[in-house]
């Protein structure tokens, strides 16, 4: 086996592991299980791991290096009109939507990231007061779910290679910032269409949790699922390879060896991200469904905050674009951010974020008591701290909503919020907006705690500094009176 995918395998098995052991341990403890659902569940879990391990690599050898050459090249061409119109359309063909267009334009002009939040914001919460009650929590989820695996490590890479070429001081603090900014669009776009199409009343389609009897009936769902997200990731994967190619036919960037490198890449990544999905989707759902009705079924409905708390702690982990951008702080910032500080502060936001959403499901509180005050505060921190943070910390929102919040968080809220009677359109759906926000406060905090840190080693140098002064100057004088 290739030693790299051996390692990225190694990497997910990590990840996966510990997610799995808990459903295991709640499934034989206060929600048991049916072993068909149980069987799904393992056996997603081993594609998942799988999956994981061959969208890291292909990640690595297509996605990444190709955004950075494109950024680089954008920029160097210095006309600012094609390049508007080039980000316009590859914000249309990866579904970003419009606001990829601005996070391009701020590397360009240089324009500070936390006035463009704090307007896009502004005009999101102004927006949703219009917007249909049941529109706004879908809303939100969409800004999370939108910014994925196929997004993700292309749009970093691209700004990356947009700001290097910069080589200016605030280059750096410019790399990030580009996810955060691209997960407002599809926000407003459903607001947008709740307005314009202003319906009477919404529904959404009831989660089936399959029977499984035998064996064959495992190995059918997988056969089914297969094929299905074989389709979607093709249709997704297939407008960034051509891309590819034909920046390749007019830049002329990639030596012959480097476009096959390339290539092998986007095919890793298709396989990856087909084992992953359909390991998530046939395989998570039903479990994370099953385990939420269960448990809000029962006299202890509310051991789902505590019990939240935890599998957000550690299926963030598991998310697959996770991995990439923790490895690409820690590669700008020269190691300064660590990926472990990274991935710790992001397990305790979407840790929080989990609980909160419990705590919706469970009391019918409306979304706004949480994404109002939790915005605000995160905004008002982007001041306080150094500005690189604040960009990371905006991309890891639409990081951190990835496939695993689609696939087991929100049917482990659908689950609970039907056992116990709620409106599912505005107290289940929201979870995945609450796991985006979280970590936009604790990623600024990690900064804040680091500037702190790194003010007072600043200061304990100088003391040191100055006491080994004073020392060279006694001895000095000592030498001198001796003489």
């Amino acid at each position: 086996m290739n030693q790299r995918l051996k390692e990225k395998i190694q990497e997910a098995l990590s990840s996966v592991l510990p997610i799995t052991a808990i459903v295991l341990l709640v499934s034989i403890t206060i929600a048991p299980m049916p072993i068909g659902t149980m069987m799904l569940f393992l056996a997603g879990a081993v594609l998942l791991i799988i999956g994981m391990g061959f969208f890291s690599l292909g990640a690595d050898m297509s996605m990444i290096p190709f955004g950075e050459s494109m950024g680089t090249q954008l920029t160097k061409s210095k006309k600012v009109g094609l390049t508007a119109l080039l980000c316009f359309v590859i914000g249309v063909a990866i579904t970003i939507a419009e606001p990829d267009l601005v996070a391009m334009l701020r590397i360009l002009f240089r324009l500070p990231l936390s006035v463009l939040l704090i307007g896009f914001y502004i005009a999101t919460f102004a927006l949703s007061f219009f917007t249909p009650a049941d529109f706004v929590p879908m809303a939100f989820d969409s800004g999370g779910v939108t910014t994925g695996p196929i997004t993700v490590p292309f749009i970093m890479a691209l700004g990356i290679g947009m700001a290097a070429l910069r080589s200016d001081k605030h280059s750096q603090n410019d790399s990030f910032g580009l996810v955060g900014l691209c997960s407002i669009g599809p926000i407003l776009s459903v607001m947008l269409l709740g307005i314009l199409y202003n319906p009477t009343s919404a529904g959404y389609e009831p989660i089936l949790v399959p029977e499984i009897v035998t064996t064959q009936d495992v190995a059918r769902e997988f056969a089914v699922g297969f094929p299905k997200y074989g389709k979607e990731v093709l249709i997704a994967v297939v407008p960034i390879m051509l891309m590819f190619l034909a920046f390749q036919a007019v830049s002329r960037r990639f030596q012959k060896r480097q476009i096959t490198r390339v290539l092998i890449g986007f095919l890793y990544t298709y396989i990856g991200l087909v084992t992953f999905l359909t390991g998530a989707n046939v395989g998570f759902l039903s479990a994370g469904y099953y385990i939420g009705s269960e448990l809000a079924g029962s006299g202890m409905r509310w051991i789902l905050i505590p019990l939240g708390m935890l599998i957000g702690y550690f299926i963030v982990a598991a998310e697959p674009a996770v991995h990439v951008l923790n490895r690409q702080v820690e590669e700008v910032s020269g190691g300064a951010i660590s990926s472990k500080s990274m991935q710790l502060a992001l397990s305790l936001g979407v840790a929080v974020s989990v609980g909160l959403a419990m705590t919706r499901v469970l009391t019918g509180i409306s979304i706004y008591w949480f994404l109002v005050p939790g915005y605000a505060v995160a905004l008002t921190i982007s001041f306080f701290v150094p500005k690189l943070y604040t960009a990371i910390a905006f991309d890891s929102g639409g990081v951190a909503s990835g496939p695993m919040a689609t696939t087991f968080l929100l049917p482990f809220a659908m689950g609970a919020c039907q056992a116990v009677g709620g409106n599912m359109l505005t107290d289940a759906f929201g979870i995945v907006a609450m796991v985006a926000m979280t970590p936009l406060i604790a990623i600024q905090v990690l900064g804040f705690v680091s500037g702190i840190n790194r003010r007072r080693a600043e200061k304990m140098r100088l003391v040191d500094a100055e006491q080994l002064a004073d020392s060279m100057i006694y001895y000095e004088e000592e030498n001198f009176d001796d003489e």
